[in-house]
């Protein structure tokens, strides 16, 4: 199944694809699955994904320009330098139209953004920008976040367990109820003029 032969997909499959560079505009895809296909620096433009999931795919510096994402899933795939805020988001989420397993999400940006329920399980997230974003309940386990960024942003009822390298300020983050390894933990007290022996 070649992507260009029509507007609308559902159920269909794409295996070892080569779109790096390429600019998909307008398209519909439904329950499809995405195997080994390379996205990188590719434009989705005011496309839509519902049910889809993308598996061992390089969608690296992809720019989802007014798309829209829904009950999507990145397994095992390289995610990097991706603007989520550009994409297209429901104003009312009850859970997140995005979730990401053993993926890489490097250099990428949630800035801004409301999704509740978000997962990144296992994954490598770093430099990412969460400010000013909503998080509640999500599941953040087993994920590295080396030099991301958390400023403004609710982290209610997230769950880090296993979750490394996270620098949050316990005074500018909501923290609420959220779950934390207790020797991981020792990292939010980074925030406080104290000395730790």
């Amino acid at each position: 199944m070649s992507i260009w032969d029509k507007n609308e997909y559902c159920s269909e499959t794409f295996e070892s694809e080569d779109l790096s560079g390429v600019e998909i505009s307008s398209k519909q895809f439904e329950a499809c699955k995405f195997i080994g296909c390379n996205f990188s620096e590719a434009t989705f433009n005011r496309c839509s994904f519902v049910e889809c999931e993308f598996t061992k795919c390089n969608l690296s510096v992809v720019n989802i320009e007014y798309s829209k994402f829904s009950d999507v899933v990145f397994r095992g795939s390289k995610v990097i330098g991706i603007d989520w805020a550009k994409g297209v988001w429901p104003r009312l989420l009850f859970n997140s139209p995005i979730k990401f397993y053993d993926s890489i999400l490097n250099d990428s940006s949630f800035h801004g953004l409301s999704l509740p329920d978000l997962v990144l399980q296992s994954c490598i997230a770093h430099r990412v920008d969460f400010r000013d974003a909503d998080f509640t309940s999500s599941n953040f386990t087993g994920t590295d976040f080396s030099s991301s960024m958390f400023e403004k942003t609710t982290l209610s009822k997230v769950d880090f367990t296993n979750a490394t390298d996270f620098d949050i300020d316990i005074f500018s983050n909501n923290l609420k109820k959220a779950k934390f390894d207790r020797f991981e933990a020792i990292r939010l007290l980074g925030c406080l003029d104290i000395e730790l022996v």
